[in-house]
C-alpha cells in the first residue's frame, strides 16, 4: 500500500557565512486532505552542529534522518563522509531502497542534498530545495540570490512563502534553523 502521508517543501540557502534551512509544516493525506499543518521537518542534530530537513514519506524521512545521525556519530561529524556512507547504504540495502524521502543536510561549511536514489549532491549557487513545492522555492531563492542583498534567512523564508502561495502541498507555517 502506498504511503498516505506526503507533501512538504524544504529550502536551504548559504550566504555570507550563514546557512539556513527552512521548511513548511504541512502533511497531506492522500493528495487531498491537509492532515497536519504544524509538523516539524527541519531540526538540529549532532549536538546542534548539523541541520537536517526532510521531504517525502514521513516515516521514511524519520528513518533516513536517524540513519544519517548514526553516520555522523560514526564519522565524528564529517558531513560529506556521513552523507556518502548513507547514500551507499541506501543503494545496497533492499529495505532502504524502498524509502521515499529526500534530505537536505548542512553544517557550517557544507550544504548537501541526499536524494531518494541514494545520490549526494552539492548544490550549485549555494541554494537548494526539495519536496512538492521545491521547484517553486528554488526558483524564488535563485532569483533572490541573484537580485538582492537579502540574508540567507530572508531568502529562505521568502522563498518558502512564495512556494506556499503556489503549491497546494506547502503552507506558510515555517520552521527555520540557521547555522
Amino acid at each position: 500500500m502506498e504511503n498516505l502521508f506526503k507533501g512538504t517543501t524544504i529550502c536551504a540557502v548559504k550566504r555570507n557565512g550563514k546557512t539556513v534551512v527552512c521548511g513548511d509544516g504541512q502533511v497531506t493525506m492522500q493528495q487531498s486532505v491537509i492532515f497536519k499543518s504544524n509538523a516539524v521537518k527541519v531540526r538540529r542534530i549532532y549536538n546542534d552542529q548539523v541541520i537536517i530537513g526532510f521531504a517525502g514519506s514521513v516515516a521514511d524521512a524519520f528513518s533516513l534522518s536517524e540513519r544519517f545521525e548514526e553516520m555522523l556519530n560514526k564519522f565524528s561529524g564529517n558531513l560529506m563522509k556521513s552523507a556518502v556512507e548513507l547514500a551507499s547504504l541506501w543503494r545496497m540495502d533492499k529495505a532502504l531502497r524502498k524509502l521515499e524521502a529526500m534530505l537536505i543536510v548542512a553544517d557550517k561549511e557544507k550544504l548537501l542534498i541526499i536524494s531518494g536514489m541514494g545520490d549526494v549532491i552539492e548544490p550549485q549557487d549555494d541554494v537548494c530545495a526539495i519536496g512538492s513545492g521545491g521547484n517553486y522555492a528554488l526558483s524564488a531563492a535563485k532569483a533572490l540570490m541573484q537580485n538582492t542583498d537579502l540574508s540567507a534567512r530572508e531568502i529562505a523564508t521568502k522563498s518558502l512563502m512564495i512556494a506556499s502561495e503556489i503549491c497546494v502541498f506547502t503552507n506558510s507555517n515555517l520552521v527555520v534553523e540557521e547555522i
